[in-house]
């Protein structure tokens, strides 16, 4: 148990690889490029950034901004690595993609107890095991995934509906209520009247879009076809579908509208709402103009907005410990986009806690999960906490944080959020030197 196996070289792999070396254990790391590569990849160097090059905003008033600097105090190579090879992006970390990958690759191959294998691995490794594959996981190991958290649990396409903070609607527009009465007030309901839909319509139609890349599905199914797919099929489909308005009355004019966008919690505290059906190929800042328009979200803000793409994830909330081990198999651990977070920062710090957990379950102990109240806690739980349904990708924000003691609005909320959590972390750390119960890895 002294040598770890970690399956993909990309940045969850190496947080995870340096975790477990810092800690006195030694690591195979496998990487199957360059001898099978994958058709988003351009070289074989470690870490590769194959969208951006951003590791997007940096300050405290954003949760993956506290996100970094988090993994920061956790030693984390990759922001590490980011901070030396940073562009001028403004309030946002960027890199130089190639010295950052360059950089990351020569740090893995010259610390003493990694050893870079560069092969294609095909079934799951015996002993304790950090699956770190991402998004674009080769066909035969999924294959071999599938079998170990049986058939239904792994997901290769990924349909994203926007989702909205619960306080940026404007609820003098809309307003609560489910179709017909049933359900309580579960959705919040944002009406248009035919002219204020034709010109959305018209919006979504003529809309910037998101180029087609080669290793994304072309061929979409019905129940996650993108509005403005549907929207080409006619002007009234959306009114059909996703914005239907039957069952619904506005209750400030006692009539039903021409059609009605709904939004549904997408959190337990009730923070967050996702536009329900609202998939999009649009680019993000048309999204954000375009669904503005919308009575009620004029104000809207984001934390996550739609898209469809091609991606490898699984029903992480089921299958899932806290310590990211899989629950039928608890020698192997899962990390990255694979266990259901969106964007490299995120990625990276699953592959710190992977990597802690495992270091802890080799010293027979049992792993401590962060703070809910750290981003990194706050990601953790929302991926793992198994009373969650329809689990769909999640970037870090704020929108998943336990409530303040005190009510903040804006910028000072934001803040008091950061403060806590980086202390409640410091806390979470010293706790970490403590050795807990035994815990099987069997």
């Amino acid at each position: 148990m002294n040598r770890i196996t970690i399956v993909g070289g990309g940045l969850a792999g190496v947080e995870a690889a340096f975790q477990l070396v810092r800690a006195g254990f030694e690591v195979d790391l496998y990487e199957m490029r360059p001898v099978r590569g994958t058709a988003a990849h351009h070289t074989d160097a470690l870490g590769e950034l194959v969208c951006s090059n951003s590791f997007r905003n940096s300050t405290l008033e954003t949760a993956v901004g506290l996100l970094k600097e988090e993994m920061r105090r956790l030693g984390s190579v990759v922001i590490e690595v980011a901070d030396r090879h940073q562009v001028p992006a403004g309030a946002c970390l960027a890199v130089d993609r190639v010295g950052f990958a360059s950089a990351l690759t020569a740090m893995v191959q010259r610390t003493p107890g990694i050893r870079l294998i560069r092969e294609e691995v095909t079934s799951i490794p015996d002993g304790l095991t950090i699956l770190a594959t991402g998004p674009l996981t080769s066909p035969a190991l999924s294959e071999a995934l599938t079998a170990v958290l049986g058939s239904g649990h792994l997901y290769f396409y990924d349909a994203i509906a926007p989702t909205v903070t619960a306080d940026s609607i404007d609820m003098e527009v809309a307003w609560k209520a489910s179709r017909y009465d049933k359900g309580g007030d579960d959705y919040v309901n944002c009406p248009l009247d035919r002219e204020r839909y034709e010109a959305f319509v018209e919006g979504v139609l003529s809309a910037e879009k998101v180029p087609t890349r080669e290793f994304e599905r072309c061929i979409y199914f019905e129940g996650c076809m993108p509005i403005e797919e549907m929207a080409r099929r006619g002007r009234d489909t959306l009114a059909f579908g996703p914005m239907r308005p039957v069952g619904l009355t506005d209750p400030r004019t006692g009539r039903r509208p021409h059609a009605c966008l709904q939004l549904r919690q997408d959190d337990a505290a009730g923070t967050l709402f996702n536009m329900v059906g609202f998939q999009t190929k649009m680019t993000h800042p048309e999204q954000r103009r375009i669904f503005r328009t919308i009575p009620g979200l004029e104000r809207a803000e984001f934390v996550r907005l739609g898209s469809l793409h091609r991606n490898t994830y699984v029903n992480a909330p089921e299958l899932l410990m806290p310590s990211l081990q899989v629950r039928r198999r608890r020698s192997l651990l899962l990390a990255g986009q694979i266990v259901g977070v969106e964007g490299y920062v995120e990625s990276a710090a699953t592959g710190i806690l992977a990597g802690m957990s495992a270091t802890r379950l080799v010293r027979d102990t049992i792993p401590l999960g962060p703070p809910p109240t750290t981003a990194l806690g706050a990601l953790l739980a929302y991926v793992t906490q198994p009373t969650r349904k329809d689990f769909q990708p999640m970037n870090a924000n704020y929108g998943l944080f336990p409530p303040l003691a005190r009510p903040l609005r804006g910028r000072e909320k934001k803040l008091a959020l950061a403060e806590r959590a980086l202390a409640d972390l410091a806390r979470w750390q010293q706790q970490l030197t403590d050795t807990g119960p035994h815990s099987s890895v069997a």
